[in-house]
């Protein structure tokens, strides 16, 4: 979110100046920053989880319409929908200028070197993203948003939110963000493959190739390094009748990655409106299968 006072960037400012003060206090070891990534890892997700229901306690112990209304705006801050949609669209009207401008654009939304990429790339790597943020960004936060409220939705985010920031196997990062993306893995193990079977649903309700769409997810739903990623890219390869993924290069290093996905078609700027709606179309189902949840949840809980 680029509004100063979004609550993701608080919680983005708050993991830079835990990681600051981490990085101070235990040694510059392995082991060390291992630690100081295990402590960051546990104690940030307890703080927003703390912090929010507290505030929500209090807020509906005064009155409950002042509770659900700052737990309604709480709720609308914790999904990006609308902000994956615009920056994914904004790559492919930089790129109809030129593939300078579309590498520049897809460079704010993905960690990958996107200074090599062609025309192709630059598409792959939108719609890759798209689909991989579908659950990360979406559905999983409805799932934590289903079982805890606000409060859970914001202890998923600061995880999720962790995982972007530090979770990378670099230099800097490579032992300091091992709690943090591991956690991750955990709570998106579930909510990824339900992604997967919602955005397959939503394929078939939209008019995609749904039958393509469970194919591929079946065949290449594991060719990951991360347990997850793959569960939607599979999906959406398989829905828009493209072949994703393949070696890319990160801070200056070719990583070998297999193809997930059929070349049936070639890829066109027009798949990055097509991952739009797929978006769409899992959403509004999460939206009604994780709402009956909460429902549930507020009856017999």
């Amino acid at each position: 979110p680029r509004r100063l006072y979004h609550p993701i960037m608080a919680i983005g400012a708050l993991i830079s100046k835990a990681e600051k003060l981490l990085r101070a206090v235990f040694s510059k070891s392995r082991a060390g920053e291992r630690a100081a990534g295990i402590l960051m890892a546990l104690t940030l997700p307890l703080i927003s989880l703390g912090l929010t229901g507290g505030l929500l306690y209090v807020l509906y112990r005064w009155s409950w319409i002042a509770g659900f209304l700052v737990e309604s705006a709480m709720c609308w801050s914790i999904f990006a929908s609308g902000s994956l949609r615009d920056a994914a669209g904004e790559v492919g009207i930089a790129l109809s200028e030129s593939l300078d401008a579309g590498r520049k654009a897809v460079a704010m939304i993905v960690g990958r070197d996107t200074e090599r990429l062609t025309e192709e790339g630059v598409i792959k790597a939108t719609v890759e993203t798209v689909a991989e943020n579908l659950s990360d960004g979406v559905i999983a936060p409805l799932v934590f948003t289903a079982l805890g409220g606000a409060a859970g939705g914001y202890f998923y985010k600061t995880v999720n939110t962790m995982d972007s920031m530090v979770g990378y196997v670099n230099d800097r990062y490579r032992y300091f963000g091992t709690a943090a993306a591991k956690l991750d893995d955990v709570l998106n193990y579930i909510p990824a493959r339900l992604s997967a079977w919602l955005m397959i649903a939503g394929a078939w309700l939209i008019g995609m190739d749904g039958k393509n769409a469970k194919k591929i997810y079946l065949r290449d739903r594991r060719k990951h390094a991360s347990p997850n990623s793959a569960q939607t890219e599979a999906v959406m390869a398989g829905a828009l009748d493209i072949r994703l993924a393949g070696d890319a290069w990160y801070f200056g290093e070719l990583h070998k990655k297999p193809y997930i996905g059929d070349p049936i078609r070639k890829v066109e700027i027009e798949d990055i409106i097509r991952s739009h709606k797929l978006m769409y179309a899992g959403t509004v189902l999460s939206l009604v299968v994780f709402g009956l949840v909460r429902v549930l949840v507020c009856v017999f809980i």
